[in-house]
């Protein structure tokens, strides 16, 4: 009797250990229990994957748990999250996400603290998954710091805040008249801090279109300034003072050539001056001609001939 009864017992819990063999056997390879931790930002309609471990500021951000296991092995089991955001805050729960942004730029270590209850009476097997997380700025602005109108022929210099996170790669050009370039080449600089300044030298005058494009890992923009070139006031007063000067030059030329003295050959005499021709016979018989100057002035007179010798009286 006492072997019948043993008979039925081993009968009994035989399959019980069996199942209970099959269900802990597995366990023993699942103490790292395999995932990995993706990032999800969300701005407006739009979302973004951020696998790399870059997250903007002031975003809202959700970080999910994905689980493998191709085998089921977890299917019935029950999860706890304890989520340590690496600010000072700490997020416990039972789902595999946690939502949540970080509100100043910085290094942060983000920690997810897994456990796993696969049965009543079992142990639980934890887990513990760790990821360095960089929060960067989003490029949020770019602004002109200067005038926008400016000088031909002058090396110009234009400087530029941008509101963003660096390093940062900016595109720039210039185009002349705001006429679009069909090439669409720019020059690529590297920016290192939160000011672009770019040095640039104006041949006309007119409106000039600035096009910029800047973004670091997990931003772009993209804008457009219109920038009034005016002719330059020392160019033009040059150009004026040369023309003037060339005048000038001519017209003393001309004024000299036809206000120049004629000068008078040696057998003419002035009109203005007070001689007489006199005629006077030596005593040879041989008339000569004499002249004289006449002291007189402007208001007195004198004969035109003056007769010497003998004078008749009546």
């Amino acid at each position: 009797m006492d072997r019948y009864n043993l008979a039925w017992t081993l009968a009994f819990f035989l399959p019980v250990f069996s199942a209970v063999v099959l269900a802990t056997g597995p366990l023993t390879d699942l103490e790292n229990i395999a995932g990995k931790l993706v990032f999800y930002q969300m701005e407006g309609n739009a979302t973004f994957v951020r696998d790399t471990g870059e997250l903007a500021s002031d975003v809202p951000t959700e970080t999910m748990f994905e689980l493998f296991d191709p085998q089921k092995n977890f299917s019935t089991a029950k999860f706890t999250y304890t989520w340590d955001l690496g600010n000072g805050k700490v997020i416990q729960g039972t789902e595999p996400v946690v939502r949540y942004l970080y509100s100043e730029s910085g290094n942060y270590t983000l920690q997810l603290k897994l456990g796993v209850n696969m049965a009543k009476y079992t142990p639980p097997i934890t887990g513990v998954y760790s990821m360095d997380v960089q929060v960067l700025d989003a490029i949020k602005s770019i602004e002109l710091k200067g005038p926008s109108d400016y000088k031909v022929s002058q090396n110009t210099s234009l400087a530029f805040h941008v509101d963003g996170s660096p390093p940062m790669w900016v595109c720039w050009r210039f185009l002349t008249n705001c006429v679009p370039d069909v090439s669409g080449g720019c020059t690529l600089t590297m920016l290192y801090e939160n000011t672009l300044r770019l040095n640039h030298t104006f041949t006309s005058a007119g409106v000039h279109c600035l096009d910029i494009s800047v973004r670091n890992d997990i931003s772009k923009l993209q804008t457009s300034f219109s920038l009034y070139v005016r002719s330059s006031y020392n160019t033009h007063l040059f150009f004026m003072l040369s023309c003037a000067a060339i005048l000038v030059a001519t017209f003393s030329f001309i004024i000299v050539i036809a206000c120049r003295p004629r000068h008078s050959s040696r057998t003419q005499i002035a009109t203005s001056s007070n001689a007489m021709f006199l005629k006077d016979q030596d005593s040879e018989g041989q008339s000569k001609i004499l002249l004289k100057f006449s002291g007189v002035g402007r208001e007195e007179r004198e004969p035109l001939i003056s007769q010497h010798g003998t004078q008749y009286s009546s």
